[in-house]
């Protein structure tokens, strides 16, 4: 399945659905990380819904969103319509090819990079550093080997909620975890319609992350677990790192 599809019919309820993530907290700590770099024009990859597209926008920096899935980019765009705080956002896949503008600085926040196949990290890294202003720093997680190998790979998952069910069936195939969603929407008729897609996420060593960077032009500044917890004991590791 293109990967571009993943999110096909999640993207309308996914900010919804993660209302369990504190998104608010969860922004705050990535301006904080980003406090004393350059912020003036930022490229937020795989921004999804857009959350933190709008947090940095609304902070001071003019925000460029970018994103595989259409969907997605649609719900990104009706919200900042809705909410008043205005970016731009652009169907963009980093691994096929770099943005044509300079930018001071680049996130990419929420798994976005376990989506990229392993075959496609490097020349990601590359697209994402040539984006960047010389200097600029480039901040994003992964989740663990640890949390795909032993919490997420092999289970069932459940939302049942009154206007929509959401069901992740997970399995899991050398360093390649398949999520099989079933979505069940309520209609304007009170009858519910059943929605299926499938996501693959990539299980990632923080080693081979940090390989990857150093080897596209990148200096690691800092790694850590959400929220500056310790990286080893954290479902998510956080890196920020500097264009050379």
């Amino acid at each position: 399945m293109d990967r571009n599809a993943a999110y096909e019919n999640l993207a309308e309820w996914f900010e919804y659905l993660n209302d369990d993530c504190d998104y608010e907290n969860w922004s705050q700590y990535l301006i904080e990380v980003l406090r004393g770099y350059p912020l003036q024009t930022g490229l937020d990859i795989g921004c999804g819904g857009g959350y933190f597209t709008r947090a940095l926008q609304k902070a001071g920096c003019k925000m460029t969103g970018i994103d595989c899935s259409a969907q997605m980019l649609d719900k990104a765009q009706r919200t900042a319509l809705e909410t008043g705080i205005r970016s731009e956002y652009i169907l963009w896949d980093i691994a096929a090819k770099k943005p044509v503008r300079k930018y001071s600085f680049a996130t990419a926040i929420n798994d976005c990079i376990n989506y990229i196949p392993k075959e496609k990290l490097a020349r990601a890294f590359k697209n994402i550093c040539a984006a960047l202003e010389r200097g600029g720093v480039f901040f994003f997680d992964i989740s663990s080997e640890r949390k795909l190998r032993q919490k997420v790979a092999n289970t069932v998952s459940v939302d049942d909620r009154d206007e929509i069910t959401y069901l992740n069936f997970s399995s899991l195939d050398g360093d390649e975890v398949t999520m099989d969603v079933t979505l069940f929407v309520k209609g304007a008729d009170g009858k519910y319609i059943r929605l299926d897609e499938r996501h693959t996420q990539y299980i990632y060593k923080e080693e081979e992350i940090v390989s990857a960077l150093e080897n596209s032009g990148f200096t690691l500044l800092k790694c850590e677990g959400r929220f500056g917890k310790e990286s080893e004991k954290d479902d998510r590791i956080c890196f920020l790192a500097q264009k050379r």
